[in-house]
């Protein structure tokens, strides 16, 4: 027979299969992003001597030109990032993704028909101000309607997604490189628009919160927000119905009641106390102790690190790398950008279960210090590779190959997934969207950077470019260390609680701050609120009659006899 408990327990089984058929129309979207993204800006597409003749691209002269043309694409994302800041909270999430959506399909089709470098740059700059919409719309979309012990597989999921049309565009690249003439380069962009299909025919009938067990007729009676979105606005019955209908469960589950509370507490005291994007400028702190700009800048740092980690050295050029700095012919250097994708797909998928078991900050650090280590190794095979009169530079050379590999297994496990977590934890209620957005803005500026300098670096710096990032790499497990608290296992609220209760910028002595694990404190707040509000209720009937209705439909989606039945 189910108790309490027991429906408790079956929540995660009873939403789950909505959860993940409403997510995975984000997914496709993420897959599709992925795809124009890594086909136009690089693996695909600059090394493809159409390409490079229709938009006089090609040799040594236009290599800051290839470098602008490819990297301009970030600038676009950075403005729709910052857009976001203000359009996440009035169109609400779903909204605001099909919005970017829409506007990365029409800069897909300029760049299709591009035949000249001005018509490829506009394409590229609306392709990106629509990416960059979505990629500060959608984790905070998740992250709000996520359990706390699902939130980091959710958004680790969408970037392994996110990795799945990244290799899926590296092999369909490499198939077309085998055909002659633009059809190389225009047909693989034009395939992208079957995942624009599939997005624009599910996403519209879906409601805001994902995990619900609510038919769909009735899904779409409720308001297009998060629950925490419809708090923050006042509308409190609406947003407690959200979350029964997120949990599985009834409006007058003390569950329910609690979360509700904290959240509007939370809110009361944001409201109060928070700070204005003028005061932040003005070096204001305000009241209240919200530490909104220690937040913002933690959740903009992940970010930022995740780009001067030089995944885009690779990402977006690795047959330029494997061309230029190893040697390898054109053939040979796009199937192992394809092949390398895989591995990168398959290893990512470590971050899945591991993600709240290791904790945010273990990933982060783990994966910097793996990737320094390959950087090194590859700075240094590349410096033998070069060396004239080397014996074995051919040697070396292919010794290099195996630490990009290994480079894309540490970053696919650390810091594929988390940077983009972070932000949507670590920033208050009030400045999640703005935080989110801030974040996602300072990656794609620092894109930016990495990109429109790769070409040009390699060229000019060789071997020693590779340094750079080995540095950067190494730089990053004491950063993390010393100032990044862990947000694993933690309910929002959870998080607000923490730095309105510690002040301290070094957080490695705080074992609270360090641990993987929800602090007791935390959790046994949580049943006390639950108690008491569970106290108040079990005096009304009817409250009662509909705690046994949930009870039952909970037995029968367990399994269990007639004679077992509530």
């Amino acid at each position: 027979m189910a108790t309490n408990d027991d429906i408790d327990a079956s929540r995660d089984v009873l939403v789950a299969p909505a959860g993940y058929f409403h997510m995975a129309s984000i997914y496709i979207g993420d897959d599709r992003v992925s795809c124009r993204s890594s086909i136009v800006a690089g693996r695909g597409v600059v090394v493809t001597q159409d390409y490079l003749d229709t938009l006089n691209l090609g040799g040594p002269e236009h290599k800051d030109l290839l470098g602008t043309v490819t990297a301009i694409y970030d600038v676009g994302c950075l403005f729709g990032a910052i857009a976001a800041f203000s359009l996440g909270e009035i169109l609400g999430r779903k909204k605001s993704v099909l919005l970017g959506t829409t506007v990365m399909s029409i800069g897909a089709i300029l760049q299709i028909t591009a035949y000249g470098v001005p018509q490829m740059i506009v394409g590229r700059i609306v392709a990106g101000l629509g990416n960059g919409l979505n990629t500060a719309t959608a984790p905070v979309w998740q992250a709000e309607t996520s359990k706390a012990t699902w939130r980091g597989k959710l958004v680790v999921i969408e970037m392994i997604c996110n990795i799945a049309g990244f290799s899926l565009s590296n092999w369909v690249t490499y198939g077309f490189s085998f055909v002659p003439g633009p059809v190389a380069w225009r047909m693989p962009l034009v395939l992208q628009f079957i995942f624009i299909a599939i997005l624009f025919a599910t996403v519209p009938w879906l409601p805001e919160s994902p995990r619900s067990e609510m038919p769909l007729r009735a899904l779409l009676s409720h308001a297009d927000f998060s629950a925490r979105w419809l708090i923050a606005h006042g509308e409190i019955e609406q947003a407690e119905q959200i979350i029964a209908d997120l949990e599985g469960t009834v409006v007058e589950d003390p569950w329910v009641i609690t979360e509700s509370k904290e959240i509007q507490w939370a809110a009361n005291f944001e409201r109060e106390n928070g700070m204005s994007w003028m005061d932040l400028m003005k070096g204001k702190t305000g009241a209240g102790n919200t530490c909104t700009m220690r937040r913002l800048l933690l959740g903009a740092g992940t970010q930022a690190m995740q780009q001067l980690s030089g995944i885009n050295v690779t990402s977006y050029y690795l047959p330029t790398v494997l061309i230029e700095s190893v040697g390898l012919e054109e053939k040979l250097a796009r199937l192992l950008a394809a092949c390398n994708s895989v591995s990168y797909l398959l290893f990512s998928l470590i971050g899945i279960p591991n993600v709240e078991k290791w904790g945010r900050r273990k990933m982060m650090m783990y994966a910097a210090a793996g990737q320094a280590m390959c950087y090194m190794l590859i700075t240094i095979l590349l410096r033998y590779n070069e060396k004239e009169g080397y014996p074995h530079a051919k040697e070396v050379a292919s010794a290099s190959v195996a630490f990009f590999f290994l480079y894309y297994v540490f970053f696919g496990i650390g810091w594929q997934g988390v940077p983009w977590l972070y932000p949507t934890e670590i920033n208050s209620l009030s400045m999640r969207t703005k935080g989110a957005a801030l974040g996602t803005a300072s990656n794609w500026a620092f894109n930016f950077m990495v990109v429109e300098i790769t070409p040009v670096g390699i060229q000019n710096l060789q071997w020693k470019f590779y340094v750079i990032w080995t540095i950067f790499n190494a730089s990053f497990v004491p950063i993390v260390y010393l100032f990044y608290p862990e947000t694993a296992d933690r309910k929002l609220e959870d998080i607000d609680r923490y730095f309105r209760e510690s002040a301290r910028v070094f957080v490695f002595r705080d074992k609270d701050a360090c641990s993987s694990k929800r602090p007791l404190a935390y959790i046994e707040h949580e049943e006390r609120e639950i108690r008491r509000n569970s106290s108040v209720i079990s005096t009304n009937p009817e409250i009662v009659k509909k705690r046994l209705a949930s009870l039952a439909k909970a037995n029968e989606k367990l399994g269990y006899s007639h004679e077992e039945k509530v």
